[in-house]
């Protein structure tokens, strides 16, 4: 009869041949020509990548100053017209003060007449 011990200690060896045969198998794949060649595929997909991100970044910033641009723009119209539709109200109140200072003196005018002429009589 085999002892206990030498059937567990084959089933040992068994294993860990069969570990460090995967073991060299995944190292020659590793260092095989087809694995490089996909290493520098991968590398020059992100290579791409990384060019059309920067791309797209410089873009959303050329965009980003145009709206800031525009927004300025914008801005300094609405602005402006604010200013006209002021001056504009003023103006119309200068107008409105000038006229009832006008019509103030034809009134203050007509009064003096009157006081002159009833001074008179």
């Amino acid at each position: 009869m085999k002892p206990i011990d030498s059937d567990f200690a084959d089933r040992r060896k068994t294993a860990n041949e069969a570990k460090q045969a995967l073991l060299d198998k995944a190292k020659a794949r590793l260092n095989s020509p087809e694995a490089e060649k996909a290493r520098e595929e991968r590398a020059a997909v992100v290579a791409a990548r990384e060019e059309r991100q920067a791309q797209k970044r410089a873009e959303d910033e050329q965009k980003q100053r145009e709206e800031e641009a525009r927004e300025v723009e914008r801005e300094a119209v609405r602005q402006a017209e604010e200013e006209a539709k002021k001056a504009d109200q003023n103006r119309l109140i200068d107008q409105m003060v000038s006229d009832e200072a006008a019509r103030k003196a034809e009134r203050d005018a007509k009064y003096a007449s009157r006081k002159a002429r009833q001074g008179k009589k």
